[in-house]
């Protein structure tokens, strides 16, 4: 290109060489990508959301663009349990048996309760899964952790998926999933009850993944001065970015909305 040597290596030195520029791009995805995933997104899953973009980039690169730009991951606290497997209700066998990858949706559903703090006190919170899409499909808050929280949860899925007869709902053996009220709402709605081992948090592993979740991204980071505040920014998550934009493995990086919607296409065609 009729270039002198001196003056070719004076460019590529220069702070506004091919390299320079190239990487100064990438870092500019790479921000884009992590802001996107609220600050929860790690290398592996920036690496497949360019690469849905036509980017490819390796993920060691993207470990020290993240390092150059101070971009951590969330981290987790230690959780407080909330089942209270002591009581006289009927317990359901485990008909799950840790099968969480399923083929079809409104076939397997699980559930769980969790706690968030706030000024005002603790709020509860209940929420129903398809483990086809692991979308969430039915929650419900409270201030207290009566059968009505799981109830609603679960009446909530029923509404918005209207399952056929069948379904299999696994939780653990929480009080509230014992209850009348709740086995009424089973029956009527053809539903079939399943219920972990006593003791053994990975035969819901799904469920407890979920809030393992939503605490490291959303509830350990925020200070909620009401219950109210928390309801809201709690709805927001899950309906604004857990089911409609954060990417998940299980869905071969795809969000559960995303995921249910391809496979849906695929069906017609």
């Amino acid at each position: 290109m009729k270039v002198s040597r001196s003056s070719y290596y004076e460019w590529l030195s220069s702070p506004g060489c091919g390299r320079d520029k190239q990487n100064k791009e990438l870092t500019s995805m790479v921000k884009a990508a992590f802001k996107e995933g609220r600050g929860t997104y790690d290398a592996r899953r920036i690496q497949k959301k360019l690469s849905k973009q036509g980017i490819m980039i390796s993920r060691r690169k993207i470990v020290r663009l993240m390092k150059e730009s101070n971009l951590v991951c969330k981290t987790k606290r230690k959780l407080k349990a909330t089942t209270d497997s002591n009581h006289n209700g009927l317990v359901a066998p485990n008909l799950l048996a840790r099968k969480f990858d399923v083929s079809t949706a409104n076939c397997y559903w699980v559930g769980d309760i969790t706690y968030v703090p706030t000024t005002e006190g603790w709020l509860y919170l209940a929420t129903v899964i398809d483990l086809f899409s692991r979308k969430v499909v039915g929650w419900s808050m409270s201030s207290n952790m009566r059968a009505e929280l799981v109830n609603d949860a679960l009446l909530m899925a029923v509404w918005q998926r209207k399952p056929n007869g069948g379904l299999i709902w696994h939780t653990d053996r929480g009080k509230q999933y014992a209850s009348y009220s709740h086995l009424k709402i089973i029956k009527e709605h053809g539903i079939i009850q399943s219920m972990s081992r006593k003791g053994d948090c990975w035969d819901n592993a799904v469920a407890e993944s979920f809030f393992h979740t939503i605490k490291i991204e959303l509830i350990h980071q925020c200070k909620f001065k009401t219950r109210e505040e928390a309801r809201d920014t709690i709805f927001e998550y899950i309906e604004v970015f857990y089911n409609r934009i954060r990417i998940h493995s299980a869905n071969y990086y795809l969000s559960p909305v995303e995921y249910e919607i391809i496979h849906t296409l695929q069906k017609v065609a």
